[in-house]
């Protein structure tokens, strides 16, 4: 792990606090169809899952869960990306890194992601984005880690991984690529970080 070429980012949680804007958006769909905001547990396997499946996981009947795909698939998300909130040194670490190693972003998150990158300017501070609309398999399979691997033409050492849940993290280990979890301890990763600014240092030292 002496020769990393490519920092691979997950989207939610670690590029962006998504938090308040992901309630928002379930909850949403949740009252359209009469029914209370999302709980806390169908939240923490949304924050985590592509939207497919945190919809499936909260409508179990199928005729009613085609309903709500279809109402879906016509709302409007550009009002909900404002609510985004960029995580701190961010754009600073984007800078540094922009020098010296390829940077991609490996994310659940399906047709949302070019709007949320456009919106906050970081159309051109990555050189492969890969959704789950671009694989066949979302984490916590490893082929988006893979399809970034190939697309590079690197071993999974030459990468390093930023994360911040289990789907992550078993992504990472099937991927054989090494873990930097930001900001959630129970994570077995070989680097823990509260601040995107440590992926400097970590860089810098095994570099």
């Amino acid at each position: 792990m002496n020769d990393i070429k490519v920092v691979v980012f997950d989207c939610d949680g670690v590029l962006f606090n998504t938090e308040k804007v992901n309630r928002m958006y379930y909850n949403q769909i949740l009252n359209h169809f009469g029914m209370q905001d999302i709980t806390p547990g169908q939240f923490a396997y949304a924050q985590m899952h592509t939207v497919d499946k945190a919809l499936a996981n909260i409508f179990e009947d199928i005729e009613r869960l085609e309903a709500v795909q279809e109402y879906r698939s016509k709302m409007d998300y550009l009002p909900f990306i404002k609510y985004m909130q960029i995580e701190p040194c961010l754009k600073l670490l984007l800078k540094w890194l922009k020098p010296k190693y390829k940077t991609a972003i490996a994310t659940n998150r399906s047709d949302t992601m070019d709007h949320v990158l456009a919106e906050h300017d970081l159309e051109e501070d990555f050189n492969l984005v890969v959704t789950a609309l671009d694989v066949a398999n979302p984490k916590p399979h490893p082929e988006p880690l893979l399809k970034i691997l190939e697309y590079f033409k690197i071993a999974p050492r030459n990468a390093i991984y930023v994360g911040d849940s289990k789907l992550d993290e078993t992504a990472a280990m099937a991927a054989g690529i090494p873990l930097i979890a930001y900001d959630n301890k129970s994570l077995s990763a070989d680097f823990h970080i509260t601040s995107l600014k440590e992926i400097e240092t970590i860089l810098e030292n095994i570099d």
